[in-house]
């Protein structure tokens, strides 16, 4: 009975070295079902995730993969849904999932999309994700075309939109992206629309944005204390801070400048390091400073040294 149990188990472990084959799998569409036709521009294509696969390739052509005149969409796609807004016309798309080594068959759907009013279209964003957190004092929101639109109405606020006659920005333009200036650090709200003489889209779901400039507090060393004598390994250890997402150590040799080795400066997750190099009676500086998630670095601590027995 041992035998069989360990062939079982042999045959397990294959899977984590040798990709295995997807070549005779299919991908089945949820929707939009085959023939579909519809009113609505942003489409959510949806299907069911194929093991073994690590990703999916969409393309979308018009009118049809016989006798394509254009191409609309061909890219990679993590995950069974893609989002994308297509003008009114007849198309046709297809999904294949992929790895490393094969590809499944392609799933192959109809699509016609009817033109409609703008005033029942949702436009479709591509940037800033929500919930970015962000230090640059410059952003980019971007949107996709919406068919019809003349121009596109973009507005961020501070309050959530709960007086929609004052709100931090309200700018409109015919392009599909836009620049804003953050002055101040806080929490923003944004979403866009598109308009043409006659009507509006509806709004687009309301994304956040956060700006935040402001650095960790400087980092206070713990031990060893200053001008110690330590033995090797020295435990490098400094106060773990609630603002800071990583730390970034310096360590130098006794000329105060020269850094010990070329792995330093080294990036860590945590308040310690131990310090392995080295001779007996070689005199080591070494400081600390903190990032935030926004990316912004703290002032460094002090300089301190220690010698090692």
């Amino acid at each position: 009975m041992i035998l069989p149990i360990a062939g079982i188990l042999v045959l397990g472990s294959c899977k984590d070295f040798i990709e295995p084959s997807i070549e005779d799998k299919k991908v089945f569409v949820n929707a939009p079902a085959d023939s579909t036709q519809t009113s609505t521009y942003l489409q959510t294509f949806w299907w069911e995730e194929v093991e073994d696969a690590l990703s999916y390739r969409v393309q979308i052509v018009t009118p049809g993969f016989a006798n394509a005149s254009r191409l609309i969409m061909d890219t990679l796609v993590t995950g069974n849904k893609f989002l994308y807004t297509l003008d009114p016309g007849f198309y046709e798309w297809r999904i294949r999932g992929e790895n490393g080594s094969s590809s499944t068959f392609y799933a192959t759907q109809m699509l016609t999309v009817f033109e409609s009013n703008i005033g029942s279209q949702v436009l479709q964003v591509n940037s800033p994700a929500n919930g970015l957190l962000t230090n640059l004092p410059e952003t980019e929101f971007a949107w996709n075309n919406l068919y019809g639109a003349k121009v596109y109405r973009l507005q961020v606020d501070t309050n959530n939109f709960r007086d929609e006659k004052v709100v931090y920005l309200d700018r409109t333009t015919t392009a599909l992206d836009l620049k804003v200036h953050f002055s101040k650090d806080q929490t923003y709200q944004w979403r866009v629309r598109a308009e043409q003489d006659s009507a509006v889209s509806k709004w687009s779901t309301v994304s956040v944005i956060r700006y935040d400039t402001t650095p960790p507090s400087v980092v206070t060393l713990v031990s060893p204390t200053k001008g110690a004598s330590t033995a090797s390994p020295v435990s490098l250890q400094w106060k773990a801070m609630t603002d800071a997402s990583s730390y970034q150590l310096y360590v130098y040799r006794s000329d105060t400048t020269t850094l010990y080795h070329p792995s330093f400066p080294m990036t860590l997750k945590v308040a310690n390091y131990s310090f392995k190099e080295g001779v007996f009676g070689e005199v080591v500086y070494w400081k600390v400073r903190a990032a935030d998630l926004a990316g912004n670095w703290g002032a460094f601590s002090e300089l301190r040294s220690f010698t090692i027995q």
